[in-house]
């Protein structure tokens, strides 16, 4: 029996005894506060905990040029006191009542998350909105988060990883946000003020493009009167946030970045398509099939399990409100790279001309279907998949909807779509290492 078809049965067996989607999950209700605040809840009063995640429209892609890193440093420092509490006194309230509250920044987005016991809820909610609408920026901390990013960025200067992702995106969105690393480089996350801090709070953290998903122990009447509570003192509308649409050229390239390792990484991808596309569904299952299925896509037969060339091989795809890409990569043996790349070459290209067999497209929806729950394995799961959910404007009842959309996919959806995304000669290909045999533009350090 072929390995794919003997993973494909295990795997099979295991997603019968865990396809099943809680009730709960699926029971979303949209809460409007008095003050006219939306937020979707999913009550679960089984366990006394809550879980809450916001996205505000616009993360890193509206860092100002020159101060890149901006929304990745404030993420780092909401939770280092506001307010009457200084850094050690807001820290140690979180830690006393057992409250995680943090920050993250995306290109598009950018995010908070609490979990909170539910006894000390009026408390967690009283420190996010003192986080979000009242931020100190203390002289201290504010040098320490940014001392902390500094290391990073010098760490990831020599990861290989990081440098072959950095420069992909610097080649395929050139001149444009996308293209510009979230956390910024050494020069422009020293050059980011206080200020510049303020200003972002003050344009971003918003009431109008702010989007809310709470799971847990709380009621749709008492999340309405805490989110008032809790968001009143933040501004009404943000500022603009719009950046052009961009898409990655449609000229093949490829850029070496010579780095004395004995493994090179490799980053290949193209044109892709956003979340609202109408063939981002079929565009999702054509993707588990050639990469993104683990060891039962046709990248890992072909170029690990048939020619023994690689240890990891994967390729997805990746949405941005402003454009898309279908990114892969892998890492192999300098003396490898050349034929690794040949066959991700010939798969996309099979792919494209030939489509998928029944039996794969069959194996995709079973997987696809059967692996979601796993997805809804906690609060903190549940809520921000409710976020992503709105982010996306999928509706109330995608998760209703979400496997006829799946099963509705057809081999000739597969083959149009495939079509219209593989082209193998438009590879933008970013190697990070001394690879051998391969033709390419070369340069040194991090591009």
């Amino acid at each position: 029996m072929p390995v794919r078809t003997r993973l494909l049965a295990a795997v099979a067996a295991i997603l019968v005894w865990l396809a099943w989607t809680p009730a709960q999950a699926t029971d979303i209700q949209e809460v409007v506060s008095p003050g006219g605040i939306k937020a979707w809840l999913v009550h679960e009063p089984s366990i006394p905990m809550i879980s809450v995640k916001i996205a505000w429209r616009g993360g890193s892609r509206l860092d100002p040029e020159g101060k890149e890193g901006l929304a990745n440093l404030i993420s780092g420092l909401l939770d280092e006191g506001a307010g009457d509490m200084d850094s050690q006194a807001f820290q140690t309230r979180l830690e006393d009542l057992a409250i995680s509250l943090s920050f993250s920044a995306g290109k598009d987005n950018f995010y908070g998350n609490l979990k909170t016991l539910t006894k000390n809820r009026d408390e967690a909610f009283r420190l996010l909105s003192l986080a979000v609408s009242k931020p100190r920026f203390d002289a201290e901390p504010v040098e320490r988060i940014r001392r902390q990013i500094l290391t990073g960025l010098i760490r990831d200067g020599e990861d290989p990883n990081s440098i072959a992702s950095r420069l992909w995106f610097k080649t395929a969105f050139p001149g444009h946000p996308y293209g510009r690393p979230t956390d910024g480089t050494p020069d422009s996350v020293k050059a980011v003020t206080v200020a510049d801090m303020r200003a972002f709070v003050a344009g971003r953290l918003a009431r109008n493009n702010m989007i809310i998903g709470v799971v847990g122990d709380i009621t749709g009447p008492e999340l309405g009167e805490l989110l008032d509570r809790t968001f009143a003192g933040l501004p009404g509308q943000a500022g603009p946030d719009a950046v052009a649409d961009i898409w990655p050229p449609q000229k093949g390239t490829v850029t070496v970045v010579d780095k004395n390792i004995p493994q090179s990484v490799v980053i290949f991808g193209q044109r892709g398509v956003k979340r609202s596309d109408p063939d981002w569904t079929t565009a999702y299952v054509m993707n588990y099939v050639l990469g993104g299925g683990g060891f039962t896509s046709r990248l890992m037969e072909e170029v690990r399990e048939k020619n023994g060339l690689a240890y990891s091989v994967y390729s997805y795809l990746y949405p941005f409100e402003f454009g898309g890409v279908h990114l892969g990569g892998v890492g192999t043996q300098n003396a490898k790279v050349a034929r690794s790349l040949e066959l991700v070459r010939q798969e996309l290209r099979r792919l494209r001309d030939e489509g998928i067999s029944r039996q794969e497209l069959d194996d995709a929806k079973t997987y696809l279907n059967g692996s979601f729950p796993l997805r809804l394995s906690s609060n903190a799961s549940i809520a921000g998949l409710l976020v992503t959910i709105q982010v996306d404007e999928l509706g109330i009842d995608y998760l209703d909807r979400r496997a006829d959309l799946i099963n509705a996919v057809t081999l000739d959806d597969i083959r149009r779509v495939a079509k219209r995304l593989l082209k193998p000669d438009n590879l933008i290909v970013v190697i990070v290492g001394k690879p051998d045999g391969v033709d390419g533009v070369r340069v040194k350090g991090d591009g």
